[in-house]
């Protein structure tokens, strides 16, 4: 791991760069970018700008390590708001959820009452929701959580990283479900025991995954796929395969964060590839804001320029 990204990582940790740092001014200046604003509305309008120009969307509100029922069951009340929102402006956009912003810490049985509550009304409302994977201590949690849902939902997906070593036996047991699966790199802190160390060896996972997801017994099991990525070398590899396998460029999803890659989105878009860009809103911005840069810390420049005046 690289030192930079492992000082953004461990800053995403801080809850005192997080009380000192994301209030100020010139952090919030930076972190639009990356997100369009704190509110539903912002979030909203962004889609709607979206799918305009023919991407789809995934909104998530930012929220982790929620440290008490109460906040757990507002965050749901916001989810369920938010899906209404949706319905009202006819926008197909789908929600992305973390287990711990839904009270996770405090007992895999209140995560799951909010998660169904959630779940519930995007059913109801024609909509999807995907459980986010938080760091690898979550993961059996997680799993076990979408399985349970899975039970009764079928419109409810599942992340899984790259970079863990298991989850190679994970999207197996996934694909085995015909689950829907998004396949990320992976943005948190892992020891080398649990992870891989070198980005080389994360990409080829990916890559490796990724294959599998676009299987012939995958498809067969009717397995949902999106490839949360903004690297052009790997989509490329995938869309190669995809086409050599015989399957249809409208079957997966690539899915792409908010503010990052916009021309190319959109020419991929425009390519007939579907593009899915994930906006996150939200004041607890701060952690995934760090490891939104440490996934790639070129994007400091970025942030250097948005401090200049002018």
């Amino acid at each position: 791991m690289g030192v930079m990204r492992s000082l953004l990582l461990r800053a995403s940790e801080s809850r005192w760069l997080r009380t000192n740092v994301a209030s100020r001014p010139f952090a919030r200046r930076a972190v639009r970018r990356f997100m369009p604003g704190e509110t539903v509305d912002t979030a909203l309008r962004a889609a709607e700008s979206l799918h305009d120009r023919g991407m789809l969307t995934v909104l998530a509100n930012l929220g982790e390590a929620t440290s008490s029922q109460a906040a757990a069951e507002q965050a749901t009340r916001h989810y369920c708001e938010a899906i209404d929102r949706i319905a009202a402006a006819g926008l197909a956009s789908e929600l992305s959820v973390k287990p711990t912003h839904l009270g996770l810490d405090l007992g895999q049985d209140i995560c799951h009452r909010q998660l169904t509550n959630i779940v519930t009304r995007a059913g109801a409302a024609g909509s999807f929701v995907w459980i986010d994977m938080e760091g690898s201590r979550y993961v059996d949690a997680t799993l076990a959580l979408h399985g349970s849902l899975r039970e009764q939902f079928p419109h409810v997906g599942i992340c899984v990283q790259a970079y863990l070593y298991r989850t190679a036996d994970d999207v197996a047991a996934l694909i085995a479900r015909g689950a829907a699966v998004r396949l990320v790199k992976g943005a948190y802190a892992e020891p080398p025991a649990l992870a891989f160390p070198r980005k080389k060896d994360v990409d080829e996972a990916f890559v490796r995954l990724g294959k599998r997801l676009l299987g012939g017994d995958a498809r067969q099991a009717g397995v949902r796929v999106g490839f949360g990525t903004h690297d052009l070398q790997l989509i490329a590899r995938l869309q190669d395969f995809a086409e050599g396998a015989g399957v249809d460029p409208r079957a997966y999803e690539i899915q792409m964060l908010y503010g990052i890659r916009r021309q190319d989105q959109a020419r991929l878009a425009a390519a007939g590839a579907r593009v899915r860009v994930l906006i996150s809103y939200g004041s607890e911005w701060f952690p995934w804001y760090m490891r939104r840069l440490a996934e790639r810390p070129a994007n400091l420049g970025f942030v250097a320029r948005s401090l200049l005046p002018g």
